[in-house]
């Protein structure tokens, strides 16, 4: 990996963590979903440009029906989720969750399109439903929380989950930048409806605006596009590094800006959600082979 696609994989990590400090300060004032509107609006308005560019305009049309199915299951559903439980969780603990989302694909992918999984990513798989477990307990027992927001995290990634299997059987060979194009555009229209029976009934501070408008422009517009740079200069084994990053970036952010604390228990199960996805995806076993060949040459 060079210094700028390095660079760009630290940026990643450091915007999407934060967009959970985004959803945090923007979602209780625009409401859950008039702010999934806002942001896939805006979203898709970033994309129009390198849409036409890249010529992915009419893969868009032509393949509308898979694209509005992925924009609600990939887009409009998760987002919602986030913003609900952001009103109640940390932005640490939203990172931390979201990283099961590779979890949930493996999941998938042996369900739905019948690939195998070996016998460390089953491994890796337990390890991470005892790190969620380990989360929820320490934010349930004793407290006023409920599982709900947890539950509402969890449901999110498995979307995510889903919709990378939905894009690797339906769309695979069509442009990453036509897929996050479509996916915006159709949860806008998907979910407007709702987001118009839900408007706030104060108009949003500008501090709300600027996070919202950040969470758009920055934490999906940008970071869609520097995703896709990164699967195209380094690889997509090396893309999803990214993965490792957030959660660290998230809890960061969290404690600068918001004076968040996340307790041991906490750090614990986000471990062993990380650790958990290095067995499902594999991570653990190209670090181990690269180890052994840096032993071997010398």
């Amino acid at each position: 990996m060079t210094p700028r696609e390095l660079g760009a994989l630290l940026l990643l990590g450091a915007i999407w963590g934060a967009s959970f400090i985004f959803m945090r300060v923007a979602a209780p004032e625009f409401g859950i979903v008039p702010l999934v509107v806002l942001r896939t609006s805006l979203a898709t308005l970033v994309f129009l440009p390198f849409l036409f560019l890249t010529g992915g305009g009419r893969q868009m049309v032509k393949l509308w029906k898979p694209m509005c199915l992925l924009g609600a299951i990939n887009t409009a559903v998760p987002f919602a989720l986030f913003n609900f439980a952001s009103l109640q969780l940390q932005s640490g603990v939203l990172a931390i969750l979201n990283a099961t989302a590779p979890m949930f694909a493996a999941m998938f992918a042996f369900i739905w399109l019948r690939e195998r999984l070996s016998k460390l990513a089953i491994v890796g798989l337990m390890c991470g439903f005892v790190g969620v477990v380990v989360i929820s307990l320490d934010k349930t027992l004793g407290s006023q929380l409920s599982i709900v927001p947890v539950l509402a995290v969890l449901g999110a990634a498995g979307c995510y989950g889903w919709g990378a299997c939905m894009m690797k059987k339906s769309l695979a060979g069509v442009k990453p930048v036509a897929v996050a194009a479509g996916s915006q555009f159709w949860a806008s229209l998907l979910i407007t409806p709702f987001a118009l029976m839900q408007l706030p009934q104060a108009w949003p501070s500008s501090l709300a605006w600027m996070n919202a408008l950040a969470l758009a422009l920055v934490g999906t517009g940008l970071a869609y596009l520097l995703y896709f740079y990164l699967i195209a200069a380094a690889g997509p084994a090396k893309a999803v590094m990214v993965g490792y990053l957030v959660p660290l970036f998230g809890i960061a952010w969290g404690v600068i800006f918001l004076n968040e604390m996340l307790s041991v228990w906490d750090f614990c199960g986000g471990l062993l959600i990380l650790l958990g996805i290095s067995f499902t995806t594999g991570f653990a076993q190209r670090i181990a082979h690269w180890a052994k060949q840096r032993l071997v040459v010398n």
